[in-house]
């Protein structure tokens, strides 16, 4: 008999909460409710947008200054895998928070080397970028998706800016409906968010992604011609990070 795992309690708390969040968007669109066909139908279509800017990055060679490769044995014999791209670009598509407008549950790592800039002129580092300004915010637990409203006008202020001064955001896409309410809450351009797709398309390994929106945010602020970018993530506890950076 085939072993069966337990759900997480953890992860179908998250999901309910997000469920419960994407009914309160509806009173975000236009000033009315919108019933649960048409959240699902902006949600998925959102989630869409989400593969296509992923799968052309891909094919453009976009993500390839940021990933290193892996070999990963094939044991007993077989030989061994390279893993040179992000796998999670591919996956099946109740609620309206449903497996494809949601990041997947996947594996990842990431690093970041952090210095201060004496040290970086010490050693004669290559410095990709310089945190401008940071912050943290938080709300009550079970509007923790739209966190990051909160935070990210926090981080620019911090780092003397203005939000005009933006180039690009990396909003974490723990579900589509995170990147939808922020974006209407701050009144962003859809264009200048996550544009090589996100944590729907990606995957969004727990621990990891704070610091791949980082590097994917730098990718595209050099690619594009940016300047300053901002990260954020949200936390099942009602908080949210982000961070600005500025391309050097």
């Amino acid at each position: 008999m085939a072993n069966v795992a337990s759900p997480n309690p953890y992860f179908l708390t998250l999901l309910l909460i997000s469920e419960s969040l994407a009914q309160l968007f509806s009173q975000f669109v236009n000033g009315r409710d919108l019933d649960l066909d048409m959240i699902l139908l902006l949600m998925d279509d959102y989630a869409v947008h989400s593969f296509e800017r992923g799968i052309a990055a891909q094919d453009s060679g976009a993500f390839a200054w940021e990933i290193v490769l892996v070999e990963v044995s094939g044991g007993r014999g077989k030989p061994s895998t390279i893993v040179d791209k992000d796998e999670g670009l591919g996956k099946e598509t109740g609620g309206s928070v449903t497996a494809g407008n949601a990041s997947s549950i996947s594996d990842g790592a990431a690093a970041l080397v952090l210095v201060s800039g004496e040290t970086a002129l010490k050693l004669g580092l290559h410095v990709i970028g310089k945190i401008a300004g940071y912050a943290d915010a938080a709300q009550a637990p079970e509007l923790f998706t739209t966190a990051p409203a909160l935070a990210i006008p926090k981080a620019i202020s911090n780092a003397g800016l203005e939000a005009s001064q933006v180039d690009y955001y990396e909003i974490n896409e723990a579900f589509s409906v995170v990147s939808l309410s922020n974006m209407k809450l701050l009144g962003l351009n859809p264009e200048k968010v996550s544009v090589h797709g996100g944590a729907v398309s990606l995957g969004h390994p727990l621990g990891c992604s704070g610091a791949r929106i980082l590097v994917t945010l730098l990718g595209v602020l050099k690619q594009k011609k940016g300047k300053y970018g901002v990260g954020s993530v949200c936390n099942g506890g009602g908080g949210a990070s982000a961070l600005v950076v500025e391309l050097q």
